[in-house]
This record gives C-alpha cells, structure tokens and sequence, in this order.
C-alpha cells in the first residue's frame, strides 16, 4: 500500500499503480447501467478500509459504494497499513488493524450496515519472524474475536522504480526466505489462509511455496499481478503469455485459489488519467476478459472469487460498474458456477 497522492488541478490522477482519493464527479459521469443478476449474492473478499491523511475510506464511505443495487451480502477486510498501535512490540503493532476493523464489522452485525462489512480479516504480521509469529497471530486471533481468517503477506517487487513495490516487497523472491516459510507453516499449523501478493515475473514464488506446503491454504491476489506500465509498456502479448504460464502452473497447485480482479491501478489496460469518463462494464469486460477468462480456465469457477479491490480501484472503476463487469463477462456460465465466483469460493476459502 502507498500513501494517497495528490491529484491535477483538473482533480485526475498523473500515474498508474497508485493511490488517489476518488474524484467523485468523474465517477459520476460512468455510464447509467441496469444492475446484472442483481439477487446474486456477493461476498467481496477483499477490500480495504483506512483513514489516511487526505482519504479516509470507513464503513459509511463502503456502504455508499455497496448499495448501488448489487447484492452484497458479506466481506472480508485486507489489511492496508491502517489503524496499528502506537505503542508496544513493533511487530505486534498491526494487530490494532484487526482489532479496529473486529469493531467496525460488530457495528455492521448490529444493525449499521445492511452488509455483513468484515466478517472476515485478512491482517498483517511479519512471516520473516519465523516460528516467533506465532505470538502476533495468536493475539490477531484475540483481537479478530472470530473474524480474523489469516494473513495477506504482500512482497510484490520490480526493478522499475515506476512499478510501486508493497510494504513487504524487499526482495524479489522473498517467498522464498527460510524464515518467511516457517511463519508460513504457523500460519498452516492455526489453521489459517496466506493471501500473497507478487507481480507477474514473481507469481512462480507461490507456487513453490505452495509445493513447500502442501497442507496450507494459499491465496493468490490480483489476478496473479499483470503489470502495463513502467517497463512494461509496449509488449503486453509477451507479457500476457509469461503471465498466462505462471497462472497455469500455480493452478496445478491444489491449494492455491485465485482472487480476479485488482487490474484497475496496475494492469493499464484502460487509462483512467486521461479519459473524460469512466468506462461502461461492456468496455471493460472487453479489456479484461483475456485475464479474467485465463485465471477461470486455469482454478476453475470452484477456486476463484472476484473481488472489488476497494478504494484502491476506485480510482477507475465504480463499483457497481466494477461487479457488473464480473458478471458480463461469466454471463454464459451456470448459476453454480456463477455463485462460486461471486460468494461460494470465498466463503469456503475464508470460513466465513
């Protein structure tokens, strides 16, 4: 995650793969759609809530973005550098995330909201500890009080200083450091999912890891991490092939599922800087489809779920857009297939 950025004076973004407060009159001007299969149940497995300075993204700023007439029943909160402690052990700092978002989805359950807004927690805590993890997921768990599913680990990395590199992003393979694979073992041993977060070139890290541990649930963010800025620019289909490949491989791993979406801010395909409105779902169903319909073909509709990626992708998409281009895009499919890609798969992946 990166600090929000300051906008043109014209209110847009100047650069991909980062975070801007949305320019809500841009947004208003996306194109007026019926809502597709709108008593299709929802769980969005990831989306963000924080209180940044200059953006601030809680449970009202949500909720106005969730009631624009899809169903969504259900969430599950991915941590974003938002909400720690203050005070005590650096690592376990991040544990007040949970805590502050366990809060928030109990406001939510008891009548705030008409979504169920974190009935699951993905937090952070620090895998390069090792076996000492155990100790910051054991009070995750605490704090979570029943919600708190396991940990997003992002270490997405690129030489290009352009391609923004995650909070954990050190290193280009980081997935393999000894002492990341033992705290992931913790992670397997509580019985609790590792979302992973890499960029293409990296996405054969998670399925190494995923060989090492046969036993742990792993989540792979984004679509797998297709890049189409920086250094990228200018050669997609090379590109899309060797991303294409490593989603193929990471499927043959059993225990690994797949969260579609996230190509707003990174994948470039539709250039939000510069376009005098936002795109209809038909534009983008029509851009995105090769990544989307790769990643389904690979995990099957059983192992994967799309995701809003919000606020992050607010920057591009609304959302009520966003899901309806989810929805075109698998209008062909059955309504139990439909229903795993849009609930099932993340209810079962995260427990909820």
């Amino acid at each position: 995650m990166s600090s929000p950025l300051m906008r043109t004076a014209e209110g847009r973004p100047t650069e991909f793969g980062r975070i801007y407060p949305p320019d809500h009159e841009w947004l208003a001007k996306a194109p007026v759609e019926e809502v597709l299969f709108p008593d299709l149940s929802i769980v969005d497995p990831h989306h963000h809530l924080w209180d940044h300075p200059g953006y601030r993204y809680l449970l009202d700023e949500f909720i106005a973005d969730a009631d624009t007439g899809h169903n969504v029943v259900a969430t599950v909160f991915a941590e974003c550098l938002s909400m720690y402690r203050t005070e005590g052990p650096e690592a376990l700092r991040p544990v007040g995330e949970t805590d502050f978002v366990a809060g928030v989805a109990a406001s939510a359950e008891s009548g705030a909201s008409p979504v169920a807004v974190g009935d699951g927690i993905t937090g952070f805590a620090d895998l390069r500890l090792g076996a000492a993890v155990e100790e910051v997921l054991q009070a995750h768990l605490a704090a979570g009080r029943g919600r708190f599913k396991g940990v997003r680990f992002a270490t997405s990395w690129d030489a290009d200083p352009e391609i923004e590199n995650s909070h954990t992003g050190s290193a280009p393979h980081l997935l393999a450091d000894p002492e990341v694979r033992k705290g992931a073992a913790v992670l397997r041993d509580l019985g609790l999912v590792l979302d992973t977060w890499v960029f293409f070139p990296q996405i054969l890290d998670v399925a190494d890891l995923a060989d090492a541990l046969p036993d742990l649930s792993v989540v792979l963010d984004h679509c797998g991490g297709p890049l189409g800025y920086g250094h990228y620019t200018g050669h997609r289909d090379e590109d899309f092939a060797t991303w294409r490949r490593g989603v193929q491989a990471v499927a043959e791993r059993p225990n690994v599922t797949c969260k579609i979406g996230g190509l707003v801010a990174r994948l470039a395909a539709f250039d939000y800087r510069t376009a005098e409105r936002p795109a209809s779902s038909t534009e983008l169903a029509a851009l995105w489809r090769p990544w989307i319909e790769t990643c389904i073909e690979a995990f099957g509709p059983d192992r994967c779920m799309f995701e809003s990626n919000y606020p992050v992708d607010k920057v591009g998409v609304p959302y009520a857009t966003l899901w309806n281009t989810f929805k075109r895009i698998t209008e062909s499919m059955t309504a139990a297939e439909r229903g795993a890609l849009f609930a099932g798969t993340a209810r079962r992946v995260y427990g909820l």
